[in-house]
């Protein structure tokens, strides 16, 4: 089960970038817009996979939200954690992806 605790962290922008997501920001759409895109990137190698991994965290994020899910119980856990654990985790797509973003010196 993942921790759903959030962690600030500070990034450092171009002025540009910082305009676009301060626009974005005027609808409270900026902190989900960064977190996902890093999500994406770290979860997936290419865009369908980051958006596969995105799809099956907002199901198990809406699980988590729904009344039935949160109160049902099987074996001492809520059928949302149960669903989560025995179905949707072993889902997401876990992928190297330190070769594509890693920083590399040159010789």
């Amino acid at each position: 089960m993942e921790s759903k605790r959030l962690i600030p962290y500070s990034v450092h922008l171009r002025e540009d970038i910082y305009l676009k997501l301060k626009e974005a920001a005027g609808n409270r759409k900026a902190s989900g817009l960064v977190r996902d895109a890093i999500t994406m990137i770290l979860d997936g190698d290419d865009e369908f996979n980051g958006g596969y991994n995105k799809a099956v965290r907002d199901i198990i994020s809406a699980m988590h939200q729904d009344k039935w899910a949160k109160s049902l119980g099987i074996e001492g856990q809520s059928l949302a954690y149960y669903l989560e654990e025995v179905i949707l985790a072993p889902m997401l797509i876990t992928q190297n992806t330190k070769a594509k973003h890693g920083n590399k010196k040159k010789a």
